[in-house]
């Protein structure tokens, strides 16, 4: 499939409903053997993501970086980190997603750079340089300490000195990933102008890290206390609440103008991630109407546990929140605990059927497809600062970036390497490789492609409307919800509890029920019927088209 059959017209909305693969680049597959994943590496690996039937990949970030963060500061916008290869590489992988009819969507990290990007690398040597006010600097108080009291993200405060220019400069996550302030209409140009470079090369859309980040209070406010049901202990910055270093209403001004960019190369898309307080509000307002994100995702789902009830409230505080707006959702991705040990892992295919009920699109993390589990690291092998520096309470990322197993050779053919990857593979991983579950008919991979591939079927399912039925007309830990698209009407139940039976007739769940066909799900999942009776052993769903 060319670019230009992509961007066909009929096509303009691919992304509703579209199922978006994401792959870390360090730890999806090693092309020359030196431990750490490339491009290279996923361009030899895509007719297996095409297989899963998805429509897109997301890349997290393989920019030039100093990996402070590994990849989230940024030293170049424009450039392939040579580790991952080369711009050559990045514009081969996307010719060959194209070929495959999968859409290329790519990290932006516009908030904040690497402190090695030449920006700050001229910023910081006086107040009165081209580029002394592109980042968040500011005067110490009276007696030295810092403009506020705002917290960093991985611990301590959010501010450093830099003796050159006797101020602090800001910084939400580490000192070396400094703030770039979005008031200066040269920043967002400048920003702006370094998307369109990568739309010109081809890539089908954005996936922007903190989104909500980009502008911060001008007065430096002080944040208030968080309430006290939100303290993490371990977390520093969850004591407080961030009312005024992120999430500013110029912020929805700035999306615009990145929705008019977007606009100007159809079939364009754009993901937002949501982070700090108040996410489902904001990923509301920042995905209303057509002219700011096509899409969002918070943390909500992301740190869900497969609780009924806990679903149902999420779900429905976003519904309640504005139906104008199009989420993506996610249970796993590279920030979070694996979905398979938080669901648990005997119900890692219920919850990717829960996550293919919903109205929305979907995210799937690598390896969520086979049921990985979140790795079990030491100390020493961390790489992950985050966990570096709040550990032992909080163990950092590096858990769910292991590499990705493919077969049993080797580091499980992630690399040739005789050496050890850049983060050790878990020893439960191996058994769970692509290659064995791909020759076992009844693996859990062949059963999770035969429900992407259900659900790209199923126009009632990627883009239909959504009615969440209440927990109190369900049976006990039962999630259900419908689908409606036309006259099309699909009811959709996920037991998360005890073995369950009951019956559809009379309208116990809906109305005008006078019959009902089940889709095909996946046998482990599987529920039954007995005449007018479903019954849902546990860990099992059903897909019901009601007539």
């Amino acid at each position: 499939m060319t670019l230009s059959q992509l961007r066909d017209e009929k096509n303009l909305e691919w992304w509703r409903g579209a199922t978006i693969y994401q792959i870390y680049p360090r730890s999806f597959m090693d092309a020359n053997g030196d431990g750490i994943g490339d491009l290279p590496g996923i361009t030899l690996r895509l007719d297996y993501v095409a297989s899963l039937g998805v429509d897109a990949v997301w890349l997290s970030p393989f920019f030039t970086s100093p990996m402070k963060d590994f990849g989230y500061d940024v030293a170049d916008y424009r450039n392939v980190d040579p580790m991952f290869g080369t711009l050559d590489d990045f514009c081969a992988l996307v010719v060959r997603a194209h070929e495959l009819g999968l859409r290329v969507i790519i990290d932006q990290v516009l908030s904040h750079s690497s402190d090695l990007h030449p920006w700050f690398q001229e910023s910081r040597q006086n107040r009165h340089n081209a580029k002394a006010d592109w980042y968040v600097w500011a005067d110490p108080r009276p007696d030295g300490n810092a403009p506020n009291n705002w917290m960093a993200a991985f611990g301590g405060r959010s501010w450093s000195f830099d003796s050159r220019r006797r101020q602090y400069y800001l910084h939400n996550f580490l000192s070396s990933q400094p703030d770039l302030n979005f008031h200066n209409p040269q920043v967002q140009h400048a920003q702006l102008d370094n998307l369109r470079f990568w739309l010109e090369l081809g890539v089908d859309g954005f996936r922007f890290d903190v989104v909500n980040y980009y502008f911060h209070d001008p007065a430096l406010t002080d944040n208030p206390p968080a309430p006290p049901d939100r303290v993490s202990p371990a977390n520093p910055q969850s004591y407080q609440g961030q009312q005024y270093n992120i999430e500013q209403p110029e912020n929805l001004a700035f999306l615009e103008r990145v929705r008019a960019l977007l606009d100007e190369y159809p079939g364009a898309t754009s993901i937002g991630e949501i982070a700090g307080d108040n996410q489902l509000a904001t990923m509301a307002a920042y995905t209303a109407g057509d002219t700011r994100l096509h899409m969002a995702y918070t943390f909500d789902l992301l740190d869900s546990m497969g609780d009924a009830e806990q679903l149902y409230r999420v779900l429905t505080r976003f519904t309640e929140l504005d139906d104008d707006t199009w989420p993506c959702w996610s249970l796993s991705n590279h920030d979070v605990v694996r979905s398979a040990s938080r669901w648990r892992e005997p119900r890692a295919l219920l919850a990717v059927a829960f996550l293919c009920s919903l109205r929305g699109s979907l995210g799937l993390y690598q390896g969520e497809e086979l049921g990985l589990p979140e790795a079990e690291l030491a100390f020493e092998d961390l790489q992950d600062p985050f966990g570096i520096n709040l550990w032992p309470e909080i163990k950092g990322r590096d858990g769910s970036r292991t590499p990705m197993p493919w077969n049993a050779s080797i580091n499980s053919g992630f690399s040739t390497s005789p050496e050890r990857p850049w983060l050790p593979i878990d020893p439960r991983h191996p058994q769970l490789a692509v290659e064995a579950q791909n020759a076992n008919p009844h693996s859990l991979l062949m059963q999770v492609r035969r429900l992407l591939h259900l659900r790209a079927e199923e126009e009632v399912l990627r883009r239909g409307e959504q009615l969440l039925l209440p927990p109190e007309t369900l049976p006990q830990n039962v999630f259900a919800l419908l689908r409606t698209l036309g006259e099309r009407r699909l009811l959709c139940l996920v037991n998360l509890g005890e073995e369950q039976e009951f019956s559809l007739r009379p309208a116990a769940l809906v109305n005008d029920v006078k019959d009902w066909q089940s889709l095909p799900l996946p046998e482990p999942i599987a529920a039954q019927r007995a005449g007018d009776t479903i019954r849902l052993p546990p860990g099992t769903a059903a897909w019901l088209v009601l007539v």
